[in-house]
């Protein structure tokens, strides 16, 4: 039996990757207007990459990459954020998003020893889930493509990989969260009460 060529097996893990998320969120119940409107979730996934970079920094031997990954600079200004669209704030989620992604794809093919590389893959299972996720919220009709000039840097730490994560989940991810409860929770509920989404 001949080997399955590179283009077929790389489609096959895409079709593996997008049914695992889609599972993973009909397990979870996890549609769209729940993940904003529970807390717990957004909650739940903060301490899922907190474990992840705690664990990968548990691995031991973890090679300097020999080929710099590029991150996403994820710090940001509150005040600045607040004044943004919440389109403005989809499209730059997803631009970062789109850099962890590569970043985790380019150091998986540099790292051999298992601890490390299962965690990336976990790390690059989570990131493009919410890749996913984001590309169903949109306030702007027709088609349209991700155009990104994100601040960025090289790396050459596979634990900067996590930490890049961890921030963005823990910072522009659930405050763009919170702000769509504004909207999606009101709307869900019939505007009978606040969502649980936290004090402003």
């Amino acid at each position: 039996m001949q080997g399955r060529s590179p283009q077929l097996s790389m489609e096959l893990n895409r079709l593996l990757l997008l049914t695992s998320f889609l599972l993973h969120v009909k397990e979870d119940h996890a549609s769209p207007t729940r993940l904003v409107c529970d807390n717990r979730l957004i909650q739940k996934y903060i301490l899922e990459a907190k474990d992840m970079e705690k664990r990968v920094g548990q691995c031991q031997a973890l090679p300097v990459l020999s080929c710099p990954v590029v991150l996403p600079l994820v710090d940001f200004s509150l005040q600045q954020w607040k004044s943004k669209s919440n389109e403005t704030k989809r499209r730059e989620i997803l631009c970062d998003l789109a850099l962890l992604v590569g970043a985790a794809t380019g150091a998986l093919g540099q790292v051999s020893e298992e601890c490390g590389a299962r965690q990336l893959s976990q790390l690059y299972q989570h990131a493009n889930s919410f890749f996913l996720l984001l590309q169903t919220f949109s306030w702007e009709a027709g088609h349209w493509e991700l155009s990104c000039s994100p601040h960025s840097m090289e790396q050459t730490h596979i634990t900067s990989v996590f930490l890049t994560y961890r921030q963005l989940v823990q910072g522009k991810l659930r405050f763009f969260f919170h702000d769509l409860a504004k909207v999606l929770c009101k709307q869900a509920q019939g505007g009978s009460r606040d969502p649980p989404c936290g004090a402003r």
